[in-house]
C-alpha cells in the first residue's frame, strides 16, 4: 500500500476548487462530497504533465468514491477525418443513478489587475500563455458542446452508456495574487481558492533571508509541501530565480521557517 500515493490523492482531493456560476458561464460544480480515501494503490504519475498528473489523480479518486462509479475516461470521439474530440468521464452518481460527463482542468493562475478586459481574463499562466478566460470559453463552445454531437451519441451507444443528462465542471485552480493587494477585493468564489501570492525580482530582495527555501520543478507543483525534501538558502535560491527569470520562467517558491509555510511565484514579467 503507497501511504504517499495516498496522501497525494488526498493532497489533489482536498485542492481548492473554482466555483463559477454566472449567466456568461453557467457550469454545473462537480461535488467530491468531501470524500477521503483511507487506502489506496495509487501511484502518482510524477514524471507526467500537471494536466494528466491531475488526470492520474481525479480518476483514482473516481475508482475509490462510494458515491461516483466510473463508467469511461478520456473517451475519444471520432468524426469521417479522424478526432473530433474528448470527453473528459462519464460516470453514474451512485445515489441517483443520473449519468454525468465531468471536465476536468487543473489549473495555476496569477491575478494581473493591468488588464482591463473581463474578470476572467485577470487570471493568467505564470509566463502568460493561457488564461481562465481561454480555458473557460474553451469548455463553453467546444468541450461541453461536444456531448450533443451525433458522433458522440453513437459512441456511447456502442459502449451501452446512456448519454448524460447532466455536465459538470471540476476547476482545481491554485491562485497567486500580488502580494500587496487587499484580498477582500475578491468574490468569495476567487478567495476560496487564494493559495499564495506573486512579487517580482525587486521584490523578492526583501524576503527573509532566514528562511529555508524550495524551487519545486512543474512536475513537483501538485504533491503535498510535506513532500518537497530539497530546501536552500536564500543565496542558492537566489541564483535559481535568476536563471529561470533569464529563461522567461516564473519559478513557484515555497518558504519555510519555523512551523509556518508559504508559496509564491517571482515573475519574469
Amino acid at each position: 500500500m503507497s501511504s504517499k500515493g495516498t496522501e497525494i490523492l488526498n493532497s489533489f482531493i482536498s485542492a481548492p476548487e473554482l466555483k463559477l456560476n454566472s449567466e456568461t458561464y453557467p457550469f454545473l460544480n462537480f461535488s467530491f462530497y468531501k470524500e477521503e480515501i483511507a487506502e489506496s494503490e495509487f501511484i502518482f504519475p510524477k514524471n507526467s504533465i500537471i494536466g494528466l498528473q491531475a488526470e492520474g489523480c481525479f480518476e483514482a479518486f473516481l475508482k475509490n468514491s462510494k458515491h461516483y462509479r466510473l463508467l469511461a475516461s478520456n473517451l475519444q470521439i471520432q468524426g469521417e477525418k479522424g478526432t473530433i474530440g474528448e470527453l473528459d468521464y462519464i460516470v453514474q452518481n451512485q445515489a441517483t443513478d443520473e449519468v454525468v460527463h465531468i471536465e476536468l482542468s487543473c489549473k495555476f493562475y496569477l491575478y494581473d489587475n493591468k488588464i482591463t478586459t473581463s474578470e476572467e481574463s485577470k487570471w493568467i499562466g505564470p509566463n502568460r500563455k493561457d488564461s481562465l478566460y481561454d480555458k473557460l470559453e474553451k469548455l463553453k463552445s467546444k468541450q461541453f458542446p461536444l456531448i450533443r454531437a451525433s458522433e458522440t451519441i453513437e459512441t456511447l451507444e456502442g459502449l451501452n452508456i446512456d448519454v448524460p443528462s447532466t455536465q459538470q465542471l471540476c476547476l482545481k485552480a491554485f491562485l497567486f495574487v500580488p502580494k500587496e493587494i487587499n484580498l477582500n477585493s475578491f468574490s468569495k468564489v476567487y478567495q476560496d481558492c487564494i493559495v499564495g501570492y506573486w512579487m517580482r525580482q525587486k521584490d523578492f530582495i526583501q524576503e527573509d533571508q532566514d528562511a529555508l527555501f524550495a524551487i519545486p520543478t512543474k512536475k513537483e507543483w501538485l504533491l503535498p509541501i510535506s513532500q518537497i525534501t530539497s530546501w536552500i538558502s536564500y543565496n542558492e535560491l537566489n541564483i535559481e530565480i535568476k536563471r529561470n527569470l533569464k529563461n522567461k520562467k516564473s519559478p513557484l517558491i515555497y518558504r519555510k521557517k519555523r512551523k509556518k509555510t508559504e508559496r509564491f511565484f517571482v515573475v519574469w514579467w
